[in-house]
């Protein structure tokens, strides 16, 4: 073996376990539901809804009787639907319909290849979906509201999908790349080494940053917007939920940001659910006017 032939299976050899090792850092953790909404005193019914490759979401439905507005909520990297829990409670005591889903990968749902964000949207689709076609009644009016990455996946399907009266989303980062540098700092890795790994997920994902980020995404949604976010959050800084907010000026947003409240800290947000619901009240949910995106941007 030449010292050149070494010297390039080497560096094969170090890529290959570096992609490896990147992926393996990627690869979003399952957090199993061990409790049900019965826990809270909440009526429901498990049921799994179709998404695309063929997979099957887990998903909670918590219905209210004679409600016409509903809700999908999203948890975020790693989590499940129970843990959205609480946020669901305020808003089916207030007589919404609550759909709660898991993402594929993530707490009962089926495994896929990878997790992303356009994933996270794909799966938040076919939840719409399958809400229209199973409870159209029900879902007449339709909120969406996320959690971190599946804050930035109910921006993104927003922006694509018509009929859509709200979005609330909580904690979003602003830019799929600010996110990703911020985690890769810890590494202390070269610049041409993160725009490589940048360069890189992209081609995975199949999308380009850009065109997901929520400081995109907002500014093709017509509908209202709440952003929640939390000022001691250490993950996800405040200053992206005021970047998303500065960043389309013309849009429908409001920002709500939560003193104390980290990144997951979904009791300090419950605390104002009351605003969250209001929130919903004035876009005609419980009976008062509806504003709906019936023709996002293009």
């Amino acid at each position: 073996m030449t010292y050149v032939t070494g010297t390039a299976l080497t560096l094969a050899l170090l890529a290959s376990l570096f992609l490896a090792a990147l992926h393996l850092g990627f690869r979003a953790p399952r957090m199993r539901e061990r409790g049900t909404p019965a826990d809270l005193g909440l009526a429901y019914e498990a049921v799994r809804i179709p998404t695309a490759s063929g997979k099957q979401l887990f998903a909670w439905w918590l219905p209210v009787s004679a409600a016409d507005t509903s809700i999908i909520i999203l948890h975020g990297w790693g989590g499940n639907a129970e843990l959205m829990l609480p946020m669901a409670q305020p808003f089916q005591q207030a007589g919404i319909n609550v759909l709660l889903i898991d993402a594929r990968n993530h707490g009962n749902s089926d495994a896929d290849t990878f997790s992303s964000l356009p994933r996270f949207a794909e799966d938040l689709d076919h939840a719409i979906d399958w809400l229209r076609q199973k409870h159209p009644v029900q879902s007449r009016r339709l909120a969406l509201l996320g959690h971190s990455v599946g804050a930035g996946a109910a921006l993104l399907s927003a922006s694509r999908t018509r009929d859509i009266t709200a979005v609330i989303s909580i904690s979003a980062f602003a830019h799929p790349e600010w996110m990703m540098k911020r985690y890769l700092q810890r590494f202390h890795l070269p610049d041409l080494v993160v725009g490589l790994v940048l360069n890189y997920v992209q081609w995975i994902i199949g999308h380009r940053f850009s065109d997901i980020a929520p400081l995109s995404t907002v500014c093709r949604i017509d509908c209202p917007i709440l952003l929640v976010h939390g000022r001691a959050d250490t993950t996800v800084p405040v200053e992206d939920a005021r970047a998303i907010a500065a960043g389309c000026p013309e849009s429908n947003i409001t920002l709500l940001e939560i003193d104390e409240a980290e990144h997951d800290s979904v009791d300090k947000i419950e605390q104002h659910g009351f605003a969250l619901v209001s929130f919903l009240q004035q876009q005609g949910f419980a009976g008062q006017t509806m504003r709906s995106c019936q023709h996002p941007r293009q």
